[in-house]
Protein backbone atom coordinates (compact mmCIF):
# COMPACT_ATOMS: atom_id res chain seq x y z
CA UNK A 1 0.00 0.00 0.00
CA UNK A 2 0.91 3.82 -0.20
CA UNK A 3 -0.64 6.07 1.27
CA UNK A 4 -0.57 9.49 -0.48
CA UNK A 5 -1.69 12.99 1.51
CA UNK A 6 -1.40 16.48 -0.45
CA UNK A 7 -1.51 19.71 0.89
CA UNK A 8 -1.17 23.20 0.04
CA UNK A 9 -4.37 23.99 -1.65
CA UNK A 10 -6.10 26.97 -0.83
CA UNK A 11 -7.71 30.61 -2.04
CA UNK A 12 -5.65 32.39 -4.89
CA UNK A 13 -6.55 35.15 -6.58
CA UNK A 14 -6.01 35.10 -10.79
CA UNK A 15 -2.74 35.52 -11.63
CA UNK A 16 -1.21 34.11 -8.56
CA UNK A 17 0.52 31.18 -7.66
CA UNK A 18 0.53 28.20 -5.18
CA UNK A 19 2.33 25.16 -5.07
CA UNK A 20 0.88 21.76 -3.97
CA UNK A 21 2.87 18.93 -2.27
CA UNK A 22 2.02 15.08 -2.00
CA UNK A 23 3.97 13.17 0.45
CA UNK A 24 3.97 9.18 0.20
CA UNK A 25 4.69 6.88 2.80
CA UNK A 26 4.80 2.62 2.55
CA UNK A 27 6.22 1.16 -0.20
CA UNK A 28 9.36 2.61 -2.39
CA UNK A 29 8.32 5.78 -3.91
CA UNK A 30 10.44 5.29 -6.73
CA UNK A 31 8.80 2.48 -7.61
CA UNK A 32 5.98 5.02 -8.81
CA UNK A 33 4.96 7.40 -11.13
CA UNK A 34 3.33 9.97 -9.81
CA UNK A 35 0.71 12.52 -11.36
CA UNK A 36 -1.91 14.85 -10.46
CA UNK A 37 -5.10 15.18 -11.60
CA UNK A 38 -8.18 17.61 -10.93
CA UNK A 39 -11.75 17.55 -10.93
CA UNK A 40 -13.62 20.36 -11.38
CA UNK A 41 -17.53 20.14 -9.75
CA UNK A 42 -19.81 18.62 -12.13
CA UNK A 43 -16.98 17.38 -14.59
CA UNK A 44 -14.89 14.30 -14.85
CA UNK A 45 -11.56 13.82 -13.68
CA UNK A 46 -8.76 15.32 -15.60
CA UNK A 47 -4.96 14.67 -15.91
CA UNK A 48 -2.50 17.69 -15.51
CA UNK A 49 0.47 16.69 -15.49
CA UNK A 50 2.57 13.00 -14.64
CA UNK A 51 6.36 12.37 -13.68
CA UNK A 52 8.31 9.46 -14.19
CA UNK A 53 9.67 7.22 -11.45
CA UNK A 54 13.54 8.74 -11.59
CA UNK A 55 12.14 12.60 -12.32
CA UNK A 56 13.66 12.87 -15.42
CA UNK A 57 10.86 13.15 -17.60
CA UNK A 58 7.75 14.56 -17.58
CA UNK A 59 4.06 15.90 -19.29
CA UNK A 60 1.76 18.48 -18.65
CA UNK A 61 -1.63 19.00 -20.23
CA UNK A 62 -2.31 21.43 -22.71
CA UNK A 63 -4.46 23.21 -20.98
CA UNK A 64 -1.82 24.43 -18.38
CA UNK A 65 1.46 24.01 -20.49
CA UNK A 66 3.45 26.74 -19.35
CA UNK A 67 1.89 27.61 -15.99
CA UNK A 68 2.37 24.25 -13.91
CA UNK A 69 5.35 22.38 -13.71
CA UNK A 70 5.35 18.50 -11.97
CA UNK A 71 8.55 17.46 -10.38
CA UNK A 72 9.89 15.26 -7.49
CA UNK A 73 12.09 14.65 -4.56
CA UNK A 74 12.98 11.28 -3.89
CA UNK A 75 14.85 11.77 -1.06
CA UNK A 76 11.62 12.98 0.74
CA UNK A 77 8.97 10.93 -0.78
CA UNK A 78 7.34 14.04 -2.24
CA UNK A 79 5.52 15.38 -5.62
CA UNK A 80 4.96 18.78 -6.34
CA UNK A 81 2.38 20.72 -8.78
CA UNK A 82 3.95 24.30 -8.84
CA UNK A 83 1.20 26.38 -9.93
CA UNK A 84 1.63 30.04 -11.66
CA UNK A 85 -0.27 32.63 -13.29
CA UNK A 86 -3.64 31.14 -11.79
CA UNK A 87 -6.89 31.20 -13.59
CA UNK A 88 -10.55 30.76 -12.30
CA UNK A 89 -10.84 27.72 -14.36
CA UNK A 90 -8.01 25.74 -12.25
CA UNK A 91 -10.70 26.10 -9.67
CA UNK A 92 -10.67 22.30 -8.89
CA UNK A 93 -10.25 19.21 -6.45
CA UNK A 94 -6.62 18.19 -7.39
CA UNK A 95 -5.30 14.54 -6.58
CA UNK A 96 -2.15 13.26 -6.41
CA UNK A 97 -1.78 9.59 -7.87
CA UNK A 98 0.83 6.79 -7.98
CA UNK A 99 1.27 3.71 -10.38
CA UNK A 100 3.69 1.57 -12.16
CA UNK A 101 2.36 3.52 -15.36
CA UNK A 102 3.58 6.96 -16.89
CA UNK A 103 0.13 8.38 -18.07
CA UNK A 104 -2.63 10.56 -18.95
CA UNK A 105 -5.13 7.80 -17.74
CA UNK A 106 -7.19 7.63 -14.07
CA UNK A 107 -7.37 4.12 -14.71
CA UNK A 108 -3.91 3.65 -14.58
CA UNK A 109 -2.87 4.85 -10.89
CA UNK A 110 -3.17 2.20 -8.21
CA UNK A 111 -3.06 4.83 -5.34
CA UNK A 112 -4.88 8.45 -4.23
CA UNK A 113 -4.59 10.93 -2.26
CA UNK A 114 -7.84 12.42 -0.57
CA UNK A 115 -7.83 15.76 -2.75
CA UNK A 116 -6.60 19.46 -1.74
CA UNK A 117 -8.79 22.15 -3.27
CA UNK A 118 -8.20 25.01 -5.23
CA UNK A 119 -10.15 28.15 -5.73
CA UNK A 120 -9.14 30.77 -7.74
CA UNK A 121 -11.11 34.43 -7.41
CA UNK A 122 -11.60 36.56 -10.44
Amino acid sequence: QVQLVESGGGLVQAGGSLRLSCAASGRTFTNYGMAWFRQAPGKEREFVGVISRSGITTSIAVSVQGRFTISRDNAKNTVYLQMNSLKPEDTAVYYCAAGSVYGNSPGGYDYWGQGTQVTVSS
